[in-house]
């Protein structure tokens, strides 16, 4: 039984997990479980302010209600967008595998073409993220933030419907896997498939940090389930597996959340995986910054390797 959430990416995610699952197991039966999240219901407050009103202090607005169908037995395989997964796990729960890595960066869908230097003085970018809107105010403090909520075609036709919005902020995964853009750049000057009038600009990972995680598919399973997590592994992608680790490690020794505004780059070249941070103090003001690499076979070493670089 796999548990998903209800979004057409999630939808999206679900279905490249079981397509990997009835390849490596044909005679295993699949089941698939929508199940509604906290998140998913609180769309009429702030993302960054959900757990607080929920009263989850604990868990990630996205995760809780998935936690508890593997809990109970309902579902066996749990599948996340990792960038939502918090970075510490209950005991009772193990992320056992992710999939291979699509694209990581942000995209800016705008109105106008010419990405983000053409957005003139003012203009309001929409976004639910603290990391997003903190690089924003960081790389252009002459925008404006406003808060954008809704799953990824909600949030493109708010954009195109609504005057609210000059720009918003996505996943570049996110809009791959739903068929918005294709999975690489045929042309610099790119629109949204289906809205010719959203001009789209993949952000340079190197210079707009992504989120730990962003364009990994997690696969999270109860910790003491041994079948489970043997089926996860058969479909994992190690690569993947090695630059996550570190960013999730490197989140953790920060004490960092889901919602921080910390920015991890990783890439693996060869044995060596090489690791950058930006990482925002929560009272405001420049970010701390930080770059190591090491060997890719020991992840959680170059993590704290980032940490102790931080200035």
């Amino acid at each position: 039984m796999i548990g998903t959430r209800g979004s057409e990416l999630a939808l999206v995610q679900a279905t490249t997990t079981e397509a990997l699952l009835a390849s490596a197991f044909p005679d295993l039966a699949l089941v698939r479980n929508v199940i509604k999240t906290t998140g998913d219901r609180r769309t009429d407050v702030a993302l960054n302010e959900v757990a607080k009103v929920e009263g989850i202090f604990d868990k990630g607005v996205f995760i809780k209600e998935l936690e508890q169908a593997l809990d109970s037995g309902e579902i066996a395989i749990a599948v996340h967008s990792l960038k939502d997964l918090p970075t510490v796990l209950d005991s009772r729960f193990s992320l056992a595998a992710v999939l291979e890595r699509a694209p990581v960066r942000d995209a800016l869908v705008s109105r106008l073409p010419g990405g983000l230097d053409a957005l003139p003085a003012g203009a309001r970018v929409g976004t639910s993220s603290v990391r997003r809107a903190r690089q924003i105010e960081w790389l252009r403090p002459d925008l404006t933030i406003i808060d954008l909520r809704g799953n990824v075609p909600t949030r493109l036709r708010k954009l195109a419907d609504a005057a609210t919005y000059d720009a918003i902020l996505l996943a570049e995964a996110g809009l791959v896997r739903l068929d918005y853009l294709p999975a690489t750049a045929a042309t610099p000057a790119e629109t949204i498939t289906g809205m010719p009038d959203l001009h789209v600009q993949r952000l340079d990972e190197s210079v707009f940090f992504p989120a730990a995680g962003q364009g990994a598919i997690g696969l999270e399973i109860r910790s003491d389930d041994g079948p489970s997590r043997i089926c996860a592994e058969a479909i994992g992608h190690r690569p993947t597996w090695l630059r996550i680790c570190a960013e999730r490690e490197f989140l953790r020794l920060l004490d960092a959340g889901c919602h921080t505004p910390v920015g991890v780059f990783s890439t693996l070249d060869g044995d060596e995986l090489q690791l950058q941070a930006r990482v925002f103090p929560e009272a405001g003001g420049p970010p701390r910054t930080g770059s190591t690499s090491g060997p890719a076979a020991d992840p959680l070493s170059v993590a704290h390797n980032l940490f102790l670089s931080l200035s």
